[in-house]
């Protein structure tokens, strides 16, 4: 007698047959993590570790912002489903910054939002990170120069003007992260890019933008905003 499989594995062969037919657009977060983890536990139903999760963190990609550790506190999780989520997170920033960088040109600050996201949404404390870009504004790499509380104590507008000068930038975009979730610049904020505006200008390298990015996929551009 055959014996039946068990019921999970007629939900995954449904999920992955979903995904064949209609793409990721047409799945649920929580349907979003059940495959995921599909991947990483061969033999076990994921939709109640799928919600659980959910629960925990709010959102699919709070999910992916958790560190490894955050994943681990989760009943049923262990360190290989962990390292699973963040390889998902760590692919996802690499094509991120790939795709930015295969631009012909950037031309507003929307078309490096994902790639800033996925760079710094899930660091735990301040981070300022610089986009080079060349004379055509395609970008030709990317540096985090400064971790922990920013201002010019800890980051002075002249090291970033020689970090931009050794990358052989014709122009640059800084990019911050607000751990505390709330993407609106400070005062310190505001003057440290006008500084480096100005420490920039000396050597014909332009400032684009200062995009900070917050919790929850907020962010906040000051050039779009006539901040700058």
């Amino acid at each position: 007698m055959k014996q039946a499989k068990p019921s999970f594995v007629g939900h995954r062969e449904r999920l992955r047959q979903k995904l064949t037919e209609h793409g990721l657009e047409a799945f649920l977060p929580h349907e979003v993590l059940e495959l995921l983890l599909t991947y990483a536990i061969p033999r076990k139903d994921t939709k109640p570790l799928a919600w659980a999760l959910l629960k925990k963190f709010g959102s699919l990609a709070n999910v992916l912002d958790a560190d490894e550790q955050q994943l681990c506190e989760v009943e049923g999780l262990g360190a290989h489903t962990a390292q699973f989520l963040k390889l998902v997170r760590a692919v996802f920033k690499i094509y991120s910054l790939n795709h930015v960088q295969q631009k012909v040109s950037i031309r507003s600050p929307q078309q490096v939002i994902d790639y800033c996201k996925a760079s710094l949404a899930d660091k735990h404390e301040e981070c300022l990170e610089l986009i080079f870009l060349s004379v055509r504004n395609t970008v030709i790499g990317t540096q985090i120069v400064a971790t922990g509380l920013l201002d010019q104590v800890t980051i002075s507008p002249r090291k970033i003007v020689e970090c931009a000068l050794h990358a052989q930038a014709a122009a640059l975009i800084l990019v911050h992260n607000h751990p505390s979730g709330d993407a609106s610049p400070s005062q310190e904020d505001i003057a440290l890019t006008q500084d480096v505006i100005k420490a920039a200008a000396l050597f014909g390298i332009r400032v684009h933008d200062h995009i900070i990015i917050g919790k929850g996929g907020t962010h906040f551009s000051l050039r779009t905003n006539d901040v700058i």
